[in-house]
């Protein structure tokens, strides 16, 4: 039964023929998408990257061909002779870019068969992940997923043609590198050739950019594959892309002006979105102030408001205990839906704010002018009345209030805020609104560790009139030269602008704890460069899977990564990790000590 192509060469895709194509005799190959018998004409629908087509087969063109034709079964390969003609007025198909053609055949060949497949080969089909990715073969053949891929190709062309007309070079680092701390957990691989120690895979680039910084190439990208072994999340993977570029002699404007034309380009020419530019700009203490997130959907209002100088004497002691702890008390006004929350519903977000540490999560409502809430008997008339005035209370609103540390209260309604914005449907799903957030923190105080660890990397600097400030036992106050972009809530990148000068390097490297000793051993070789002319430089990350994500509408990166791995690190379709031989464990000087698995 099976056949092979022969001398036919395929002429065209079958999602690409039109009506200018009517009259051509074309060969097409693909999968079958489905097969209908309508009244002894035979119509499939022909399947491969660019779409699917309708091919006709009657028994007054072939007899042959006709019969042969009622045997295929879907996802079988064929390949078909035919001629485009047009379709009756009557079976046009205007949800399909090839509806207004179809292709009548002279011949067919039959390329492989398939077994019956375990999901159909179609958007918006409930089947269990797991199930999808054991199968990838198959769930990659669905449009949405199709596209998916298709749209990240196009987003690493847009990349490189921007960045290349830009006056970047595109310069590989190595994947085997020395392990770092200051980061997330090393993925580490043994060596052979020097038993007992290990490489690691790199986490991102970022001290071989600077050291290209340091080499002259003063415009470095890479398109480039990072590795970090974390727990995982939606927009989490252990092996994951970033678009990575480094810059001399620039400040934060320059490198801001270059990462809107990447995006401006990639959206234009991945999606057909036109997006504006420049991004609108907010420091991190506004950010925080008005959305309690460092990354704030900006799709929607729903601000919060910060009101501890309300209750500094309260007798309410929730509140007053928590300012005294050196905690704040913020605020959310749902202004005037009131009524499109039940008591239910209300106590369900009190749940939600005690799973992320809160205590709780106090509401007051306004309904025919009176206010109701469990709270209002230990509010004075004065707070009242400041509360009213702050928070503009109305007919019809809802408060929610957090009074906690201000991680915890941030932390607690920025997810409240969210979560009404989505229950809601306060936000405009099909707007992107980007934001340059900066002017972060340097550094933040770990109370387990008891020492500063650096927000973002230790390799970024302080501002200019705060690098004194190193010197000082209260380090909290130091602005960093730090930028993230985000989208829609998202961060989809980061970076800043870098430390060149080796005294101030060693002044940061000091401040989060490290010795001389220490530093020299982990970083020595940055350090040594910084010592032979380094260049001001600065640079940023962007998130590749993260923005295809957003682009496509998908939910997780795994729908934007051919073959990515679960939330538990494992790909069902080549059942990595697994075991290895024990002579190759022998090779690399390895004894396992790990409890066998239960059966």
């Amino acid at each position: 039964m099976l056949e092979h192509p022969g001398d036919w060469t395929r002429t065209d895709y079958c999602g690409e023929l039109r009506s200018e194509d009517i009259g051509r005799d074309v060969v097409l190959m693909g999968w079958v998408q489905s097969n209908r018998d309508h009244g002894g004409v035979i119509f499939i629908d022909l399947r491969d990257r660019e779409g699917l087509v309708q091919v006709v087969f009657s028994p007054q063109v072939s007899g042959a061909v006709h019969e042969k034709a009622g045997a295929l079964r879907d996802e079988w390969v064929i390949a078909v002779r035919g001629k485009v003609t047009s379709r009756s007025p009557e079976t046009v198909n205007k949800n399909l870019p090839t509806g207004e053609i179809e292709v009548v055949a002279g011949e067919v060949r039959i390329l492989n068969t398939s077994k019956v497949i375990p999901f159909l080969i179609e958007d918006d089909i409930n089947v269990d992940e797991l199930l999808r990715l054991r199968h990838r073969y198959l769930d990659l053949r669905r449009p949405f997923m199709r596209d998916n891929i298709i749209t990240r190709h196009k987003t690493v062309t847009a990349t490189r043609n921007f960045l290349n007309g830009a006056g970047f070079l595109e310069i590989e680092t190595p994947y085997l590198t020395r392990s770092t701390p200051e980061g997330a957990r090393d993925f580490l691989v043994p060596s052979r050739l020097n038993p007992g120690e290990f490489y690691a895979l790199p986490q991102s680039p970022q001290l071989l950019k600077q050291t290209l910084m340091v080499s002259g190439f003063d415009r470095y990208y890479q398109i480039v594959r990072c590795f970090r072994d974390e727990d995982l999340r939606a927009d989490r993977q252990p092996e994951f892309t970033q678009i990575d570029l480094e810059m001399s002699f620039v400040r934060e404007d320059d490198i801001m002006n270059v990462v809107e034309g990447i995006l401006k380009s990639i959206f234009s020419e991945a999606a057909g979105i036109e997006i504006e530019t420049p991004f609108p700009r907010m420091k991190y203490d506004e950010a925080m102030l008005r959305y309690g997130s460092d990354k704030p959907d900006t799709r929607f209002g729903l601000e919060l408001e910060d009101i501890s100088g309300i209750f500094r004497d309260s007798q309410f002691q929730v509140f007053s205990c928590a300012l005294k702890k050196g905690g704040i008390i913020k605020a959310l006004n749902l202004k005037g839906r009131a009524g499109d929350l039940s008591r239910k519903e209300i106590d369900d977000l009190g749940e939600a704010a005690k799973s992320l540490g809160a205590k709780g999560l106090a509401w007051i409502r306004v309904s025919d002018g009176e206010w109701q809430s469990p709270i209002l008997k230990v509010f004075s008339d004065q707070e009242k009345e400041d509360l009213k005035n702050a928070l503009r209370l109305e007919d019809g609103d809802i408060v929610f209030f957090a009074a906690d540390t201000p991680h915890i209260v941030n932390m607690v309604l920025s997810h409240i805020r969210l979560e009404l914005g989505e229950k809601l449907g306060l936000i405009d799903h099909g707007r992107f609104n980007f934001l340059w957030v900066e002017e972060f923190p340097l550094l933040d105080y770990d109370p387990a560790e008891k020492r500063y660890v650096a927000m973002h990397h230790p390799f970024t600097s302080p501002r200019e009139e705060d690098i004194h400030l190193l010197d000082e036992a209260d380090k909290s106050g130091i602005r960093s030269r730090a930028y993230d972009v985000v989208l829609n809530g998202v961060e989809i990148g980061g970076g800043s602008i870098r430390i060149y000068r080796k005294d101030v390097q060693e002044k940061l490297f000091k401040a989060i704890g490290l010795t001389d000793e220490e530093a020299r051993a982990k970083f020595g070789f940055l350090l040594e460069a910084l010592e032979f002319g380094a260049p001001p430089h600065g640079g940023i990350a962007l998130g590749l899977d993260r923005i295809v994500m957003l682009i496509t509408g998908a939910d997780s990166i795994r729908d934007v990564i051919a073959f990515p791995k679960t939330q538990k690190g494992a790909c069902p379709l080549t059942e990595a990790p697994s075991p290895v031989d024990t002579a190759q464990l022998l090779e690399l000087g390895i004894k396992l000590d790990v409890k066998e698995k239960k059966k």
